[in-house]
């Protein structure tokens, strides 16, 4: 069984432009392109385009869904420039602001940072948030697309104890670089984190708490895909992750901190991009009777 490039791979929940939103990623980003289409066929909200895509070597899912989740900055994609990688790094950051740019919205503008030469929060015109920042890190490097949780709201002062239990729930998980929050800010509460980042699953994260007046917090817009080898490694993901009975459908689940994940089987990968429109009947239909997805009826039901 060829293994999928990440274990962990961040999923889009559009109304109806994610084969238009891969497509414009796919021709934005450097190494991207789009690389499966599928049409799932009566499922609630229809018949749904499925869109696999790799954006800088970061691989992505998206879904044409109806219109039940809107994409808001508490999820957004870091994006690293760096000039020790790439010799054009900082026109290729310009060049890709400008184009996310069309119809977006900036959150805070392309410029000069405390923490970098040329840093700046965009918000595309489908709603995905991206901050695109000039870098050169002394030490470990980073991949160039980092999912990042802004803990705001009723969530802010949560990041350093959400980061702390995914760690515990993912086998292969360590802490990266934390930088609290300088004195005086989050006063009362000294583990705000100003940005952290951390590693689950050799995939990286970032997270940060914002004391701001943020009318937004996670929902499942943006969720998680978390591809597994086996029913006892669903079944252990489940467990350790599920904290709202009513979000679990369709091996959805929400977590502690409000955070949406998928837990699949890594075959279904495979069952959805090279199976017959029967065969991805046959599964769909079988996942939309289960909460938890249980590997052997997929199979079952994509064998017939």
């Amino acid at each position: 069984m060829t293994k999928n490039a990440q274990t962990i791979v961040p999923h889009l929940w559009y109304d109806k432009e994610a084969k238009e939103a891969a497509a414009f990623y796919a021709s934005i980003f450097p190494e991207s392109k789009v690389k499966n289409e599928t049409v799932l066929r009566d499922t609630p909200s229809g018949d749904c385009d499925l869109v696999s895509f790799t954006l800088w070597g970061q691989d992505f899912m998206a879904i044409s869904a109806g219109p039940y989740f809107k994409f808001n900055p508490s999820i957004s994609f870091m994006v690293n420039f760096d000039p020790s990688r790439e010799a054009d790094a900082s026109e290729k950051l310009t060049e890709v602001w400008d184009k996310l740019s069309e119809g977006g919205q900036a959150l805070m503008p392309l410029d000069k940072y405390p923490f970098s030469e040329k840093y700046g929060w965009i918000q595309d015109k489908y709603g995905v948030s991206w901050q695109l920042i000039l870098t050169n890190p002394d030490g470990e490097e980073r991949p160039t697309i980092i999912p990042s949780f802004m803990f705001a709201g009723e969530k802010w002062g949560k990041a350093k104890a959400a980061i702390d239990f995914y760690l515990s729930v993912f086998n292969d998980a360590r802490m990266g670089h934390s930088e609290p929050n300088p004195p005086g800010e989050g006063a009362d509460n000294e583990d705000t984190i100003m940005f952290a980042d951390f590693m689950l699953e050799n995939h990286w994260f970032a997270a940060m708490d914002s004391e701001g007046d943020h009318p937004f917090s996670f929902n499942e817009s943006i969720s998680f895909m978390v591809y597994c080898d086996s029913q006892k490694e669903i079944d252990a993901y489940w467990e350790n992750l599920s904290a709202v009975p009513e979000s679990e459908q369709c091996g959805w689940l929400k977590d502690k901190f409000g955070l949406s994940w998928q837990i699949v089987p890594r075959d279904m990968d495979k069952m959805m991009s090279t199976g017959t429109p029967e065969q991805i009947a046959r599964v769909n239909q079988a996942t939309l009777q289960m909460k938890k997805l249980d590997i052997a009826e997929l199979r079952k039901a994509y064998k017939g």
